[in-house]
């Protein structure tokens, strides 16, 4: 793929095929992410790639918790729930995926299942969670420079026919995911990401959220004349 096509072609992939994506190429995909920028050349991420038996013992936990009510625990700060026009974008895409889906508004078993499909990393056949290394928490280069490497992570899959969603639901139950993952106590989780070869007959697949003007975004200083 030429760059411009993975950046406008790429979208979350939230249904996804049983089939098992080989190691050599999450390899592959994992070399081209780390080719991110980093403060200072610091590389502060570290990925655990989980699959099989050990991925199923994380979603049985995490699903079975959040049921019972056990009170999240993400170890990154989640901060305040959006408002204004935060809160609106939010929304805006729930509605095209709940459309999508045929979820109505009022359909609470079908909006609790979409929720769960979350704590279940959306069934895909690979999660990959992102830490960082806990002697740099406090330093905001670090949750910075770990989303520049997911973003490239997610881009660099993509253009291998693979698709992906960046999500908090698969880790916010971390002592099931430190359990089964056995990450390491010098290790903060930060983020997962679902992975695995999209199915294209799900629904959700097809939703591409809105993107803000560059116009509204972008503030040129020094231009003019």
């Amino acid at each position: 793929m030429q760059f411009d096509d993975v950046i406008l072609g790429r979208r979350s992939i939230r249904g996804y095929k049983p089939d098992p994506v080989p190691r050599e190429l999450i390899e592959e995909i994992l070399t081209l992410a780390m080719r991110a920028p980093s403060s200072m050349n610091t590389q502060p991420w570290n990925f655990y790639v989980i699959t099989g038996e050990p991925l199923n013992r994380i979603r049985a936990g995490n699903t079975e918790r959040m049921v019972a009510g056990v009170p999240q625990s993400r170890e990154f700060r989640t901060g305040q729930a959006f408002e204004g026009k935060h809160r609106d974008r939010q929304v805006g895409v729930a509605k095209q995926l709940f459309g999508a889906m045929g979820i109505a508004r009022d359909d609470k078993d079908k909006r609790q299942d979409w929720v769960l499909r979350g704590f279940r990393q959306f069934d895909a056949p690979v999660c990959i969670i992102v830490t960082y290394d806990k002697v740099l928490d406090g330093s905001d280069d670090t949750p910075f420079d770990c989303g520049a490497v997911t973003t490239a992570l997610v881009n660099a899959a993509w253009s291998r026919g693979l698709g992906a969603v960046i999500n908090s639901q698969g880790i916010m139950q971390s002592p099931v995911v430190r359990e089964h993952a056995g990450i390491a106590d010098d290790q903060v989780i930060m983020k997962s990401i679902a992975l695995g070869w999209p199915d294209e007959t799900f629904p959700a697949n097809a939703v591409v959220s809105e993107r803000k003007p560059v116009s509204e975004a972008a503030t040129f200083v020094g231009f003019e004349g």
